[in-house]
Formats: C-alpha cells, structure tokens, sequence
C-alpha cells in the first residue's frame, strides 16, 4: 500500500531508533529508497541486496526499510529529506540544488566506451576522488555509483543522429545541470521532467521521448509509446550510493564497517553486471520491436566536439575551473 507524501515521510523521519547505551548493542530502523525502479528492478534489487546485507551482518541490529520508485515522493523531495535525515539512504541520480559541483557525475561525454568508464567511476576512480568532498560539504556520505551504463535518446515518430535531425524534437531531460543544457546543444529540445511524470508527457505529446537513460527504462516503462532508441552514449548512467551524514556519524565504527562493507558488495557486483545487464536489454527492446540505433562514428564525433564546445565551458562556471581541470586532464580523448 502506497504511504502518502505527508505521513510516509513522517513516517521516515521516525524511523531512526538508537537504543541502549552501549555501542556495540544500538539497534536501527533506516528507510532507504530510491525516486525510481520497482522491487523487479535491478535497482530494486540492489535497494534488497544492500538491507539484507545490512541486516544478516548485523545480526538483526540494523534494520533497513526498503521503498521502491514513488512510495515516498519524486526526486527532489527524496534527495531533500535524505539531506534533512528523514530518510536515512539512497541510491539516487544526486540533485545539484544543494551543490552544483555535484554535476560534475553528468558531464556529458566525459568518458567515451566502457574501459574508461569502469577506470573513471570505480570505487578508486578519479571521479570518485572529486565527489567523495563535495557530498561531504553538503552532509552525505558517499559510498560510490552505481553504474549502469550509457544512456541514448528514446524517441517516437522518428529519430536523429545529428544536430540538423534533431531540430523540432522534443525529449525529457532529468531536471539535473548539465543534462538539460547537454540535450540541447545536441539540437533537441529539452524539456526537464521528473521521472514520475515521464510516461504521461510521452503519451500527451509534452515530449517525443525520453533522453539519457539507458535503454531498460525507456524498453520496460515506455515501450509501447517509443519507437527507437539512439545509442548517442552522452552521458554514462550512474546511480550514487548515499546516506545522511548525520546518522552515519552518530555510527560507531562497527556499525558504519557493516554498512559499508554491503554498500561495496552491491557497487562490485554492479560493476561486474553492468554491461552484460544493458547488452541484454538491447536485445530485449530490439526484439520487442524497438528500433536500436549506433550512430556512426563520424556522427558520434560531431555530437561529441558539439557538445563539450558548448557545455563545458558552462559546466566550468557552475563547477569551478579546479575541478574543470581535472575533467580536462582524465576525460577520454577522442578516437
């Protein structure tokens, strides 16, 4: 049964029960979720994999309540009531409203195949080294991402591989900086849209798709609305692993090690299924009938020299020219 907004994160807020005096003995109640992904999900999964893994190392101690995609808000107000501590754990796409050198994790085309992906986003990755201070100034703990893989343009009606094609399209873009500005220096026009309200805009014509996920979302929520899915690869998809600063410090060491330690296993096996996961529902959309495109690479260089002319130097004033460096200096070069 669905919580409403107002009494589930009530109802969350109440959710954390230390007891007893004693460290080695406290007992917790944490509420972890996500803004999307079903409990079929691969996500929902993982959200399943790392309570349970919580709970069995625990002995019981740590108690993690799962909710699934909608159960206690959209996005925004689940990455507010993270930051709040309403809601104690996340595996979220994490919002720029707090900071935006959070949106450092969407530059597009920061990395260009899945070697560098792997090497970029890993637990001792580069990116990792930039984010893990930034999550800190704005009072979460970051674990690591969650990957997924290379997200593409969902469309309807027809497609593009190019600026020129894209001209009069119009697709969903996560509400989040720099995707939005990444989508139309694409040439499309982007239109931000929480997730929750995704499959209605499609079906009412606010958009003619959906952009930058990959393709298991738009094949397994909007399928029978869209009809082709361009591999244009401009963002790499990449959940985040995160908890409420304030209740991973009132841990004891033992208590954070177990949390911990579960956030590492569901981020390795991700990393090991990740490719293998997105592979298989390639195929899975293509055989539903769902017309799978690779843009060559020539069109795939004109997007890419594009996009970073014009996005980067705007995700260098809102990040900083610090961190823009380092992007400069790891991301993948060109082929």
């Amino acid at each position: 049964m669905k919580l409403s907004n107002i009494s589930a994160i009530a109802f969350a807020a109440a959710m954390l029960v230390p007891f007893a005096a004693q460290a080695s003995d406290k007992e917790y109640k944490l509420v972890l979720t996500s803004e999307a992904g079903d409990r079929d999900s691969v996500l929902g999964k993982a959200m399943q994999n790392w309570a349970s893994m919580i709970e069995k190392n625990s002995d019981g101690r740590i108690r993690v309540n799962v909710f699934y995609q909608g159960e206690l808000g959209g996005q925004q107000e689940l990455f507010d009531q993270l930051v709040k501590g309403n809601v104690h754990m996340m595996i979220t796409w994490p919002q720029t409203s707090y900071d935006q050198r959070i949106g450092v994790n969407y530059i597009p085309y920061l990395v260009l195949g899945w070697d560098d992906a792997i090497e970029a986003f890993g637990r001792e990755g580069w990116i990792r080294q930039l984010l893990d201070p930034i999550y800190q100034d704005i009072g979460l703990k970051y674990f690591g991402p969650f990957p997924e893989g290379f997200g593409g343009i969902a469309t309807k009606g027809r497609y593009a591989t190019s600026f020129e094609e894209a001209q009069g399209l119009k697709v969903r873009s996560q509400p989040i900086f720099p995707l939005p500005q990444t989508i139309q220096a694409m040439g499309f026009q982007a239109v931000p849209i929480d997730w929750a309200e995704v499959y209605t805009s499609i079906q009412t014509g606010v958009v003619d798709g959906d952009s930058s996920n990959v393709i298991y979302w738009d094949y397994e929520y909007f399928r029978d609305q869209l009809d082709y899915f361009v591999q244009s690869s401009h963002n790499f998809s990449s959940y985040s692993l995160l908890m409420n600063g304030a209740t991973w410090e009132e841990m004891d060491e033992e208590d954070r090690g177990i949390i911990e330690s579960a956030s590492v296993a569901v981020m390795d096996q991700q990393f090991k299924d990740a490719k293998a996961e997105d592979d298989k529902w390639i195929a899975a959309a293509q055989e539903s009938g769902m017309e799978y495109i690779v843009p060559t690479p020539e069109q795939k260089a004109a997007w890419v020299e594009r996009v970073r002319t014009e996005v980067w130097p705007q995700a260098e004033e809102a990040l900083g020219t610090e961190i823009m460096d380092v992007v400069r200096a790891n991301a993948s070069v060109p082929k």
